[in-house]
């Protein structure tokens, strides 16, 4: 990896015996970071070669790059179990007494304990098989054949049953998986949020369908040039503190962001060239992440309370770009007449109003990433009863499309026609995440909270953002949320930016003065 400025480099050596001298020279704390920044290092390194695999690694390198991934998983897993590093952290610990190096030792010991009971041998086929299927689910989507990646589902699913029940934590496998991407966080928890929220989104929902305006043509689809839907992305992403010199933009069949280091920072988006709203959204969502990423402190960098607090925290930062900034009458007040020039003839005759309509439009889809705000919640929710079903194998693999669609009927009142558009729509499982997805809703709910608590702090907040200035809002951000790195639990965060507990009523509140108003209920 490279760094503009130097953070931190192995002492430079010519001998083994040399190298020995020096570390038994480092103090205890030293010899922890180190130990550390090694492990973020292969983090970082193996992050890279999903990037690539995600965006330039030609087809036939998937068998090797299964191999390499797997091998830098296996290291990392090494010098996490390593009883060296367990006795670094406790003599460490007596030292590293300000908020920074408290929670660097306490997230260097959860990852410690955890790896621990997860053997190396798992850990080798969980990377393996995630990589290869990654490459069977691109494959079979484009095919949009189910039957080509089931096999490589149930493998995948048995491997994570099995590191559920080597973890143990909670009381279901599903807390164990789920406490990877939101610690603390239990699916009794989510199941008692979720079953307040839903009703609500499905009456919102219901209500909107019985406006006039739902059936309006509004109609914003037509032709728009890739390359000037990317130069009007990146000005906009250029506005709300991306640094190119920090990250790039690239192309992948479902958006990602990933952070090697706050200083090498990479986006995806995908292209549609009949709507720019596709790839527009996804720009803004994925640098909201980034943003995040950025934001760390490089000076840190590798050192375990450096990293971003949760998933759902994370999500936080993107859904409020995205929905709360760039989906707001205010944001488009400053750019719409700079979409429209970017785009001549494209939106002359669509007045900014009706703009806004088409942007916000609601209706019952079936693509989770092209929903809007109200929906977007159902297929969250929709995906976590189907993880929870898999998981405790109540539902069988085989039986997983035919009922997919059956839930998408009862959920939002849609079936997809084929695969692509159903069960094969969403990376994550390919790559093994489950436990992820309720992230997305939770990490809207808390944009809500810090959004709200923001325009207080911040007087003249959507003046600004009116005026496009997105600068106050970055920077409020980033002293809040992105700086102070893992010092909080993500409970402890909310708590200490917003002054309350995570709860539902400003999300309920949000949506419904918004679309209330945009549908003239």
């Amino acid at each position: 990896m490279h760094y503009t400025v130097p953070i931190w480099q192995a002492p430079s050596v010519t001998s083994l015996e040399t190298e020995t001298t020096v570390k038994k020279n480092l103090s205890i704390v030293e010899q922890f970071q180190e130990r550390t920044r090694q492990i973020a290092d292969l983090t970082g390194s193996a992050a890279a070669l999903t990037w690539d695999q995600e965006t330039l690694m030609p087809e036939k390198g998937a068998t090797f790059r299964a191999r390499q991934v797997s091998t830098l998983a296996e290291l990392r897993h090494k010098l996490l179990v390593d009883p060296a590093f367990g006795d670094l952290i406790e003599a460490a610990s007596e030292q590293m007494t300000t908020s920074e190096g408290k929670a660097d030792i306490r997230e260097a010991k959860r990852q410690h304990l955890k790896a621990i009971k997860v053997p190396g041998q798992l850990v080798r086929q969980l990377a393996s098989t995630s990589s290869l299927a990654y490459c069977a689910w691109v494959d079979a989507r484009k095919k949009s054949s189910f039957t080509d990646f089931a096999p490589w589902l149930e493998k995948i699913i048995n491997l994570k049953i099995q590191e559920a029940r080597c973890l143990n934590l909670g009381v279901t496998p599903y807390d164990s998986l789920l406490d990877e991407y939101e610690p603390g966080m239990q699916e009794s928890t989510l199941s008692s949020l979720f079953s307040t929220v839903r009703p609500q989104l499905t009456s919102l929902l219901h209500e909107i369908r019985e406006s006039p305006l739902s059936t309006a043509d509004f109609n914003i689809r037509g032709n728009y040039p890739l390359e000037s839907q990317s130069e009007f992305g990146k000005k906009v992403l250029t506005a709300m503190g991306f640094d190119w010199k920090a990250g790039r933009l690239d192309v992948s069949p479902h958006p990602f962001c990933t952070g090697l280091s706050p200083r090498d920072v990479r986006i995806t988006t995908r292209y549609d060239k009949a709507d720019f709203s596709v790839a527009f959204f996804g720009m803004v969502h994925e640098c909201g992440h980034a943003l995040y990423e950025q934001g760390l402190d490089p000076e840190r960098y590798g050192l375990p309370g450096n990293e971003s607090v949760s998933l759902g925290i994370h999500e936080s930062q993107s859904r409020l770009w995205e929905n709360m900034v760039a989906r707001s009458a205010g944001f488009w007040e400053f750019w719409y007449p700079k979409l429209k020039k970017t785009f001549p003839g494209q939106l002359n005759s669509v007045p900014l109003d009706q703009f806004l309509l088409c942007i916000n439009k609601v209706e019952a889809s079936l693509i989770r990433v092209d929903a809007d705000e109200i929906s977007y919640g159902l297929h969250v929710i929709l995906r976590f009863e189907i993880e929870r079903a898999l998981l405790s194998e109540e539902l069988k693999v085989k039986d997983l499309e035919d009922y997919w669609s059956e839930q998408m009927g009862k959920y939002l009142g849609v079936q997809p026609k084929n695969a692509a558009e159903g069960v094969l729509q969403d990376v994550h499982w390919s790559s093994g995440l489950f436990g992820y997805f309720p992230t997305y809703l939770l990490g809207t709910i808390y944009a809500t909270q810090f959004y709200d608590r923001a325009k207080q702090e911040i007087p003249d907040l959507e003046n600004n953002i009116a005026a496009g200035s997105l600068d106050p809002l970055r920077e409020w951000l980033q002293s809040n949320i992105h700086r102070r790195g893992k010092i909080y639990s993500a409970t402890e965060l909310v708590k200490k930016v917003t002054g309350e507990t995570l709860q539902a009523n400003q999300f309920l509140e949000y949506l419904s003065t918004k679309y209330r108003s945009l549908y003239k209920l």
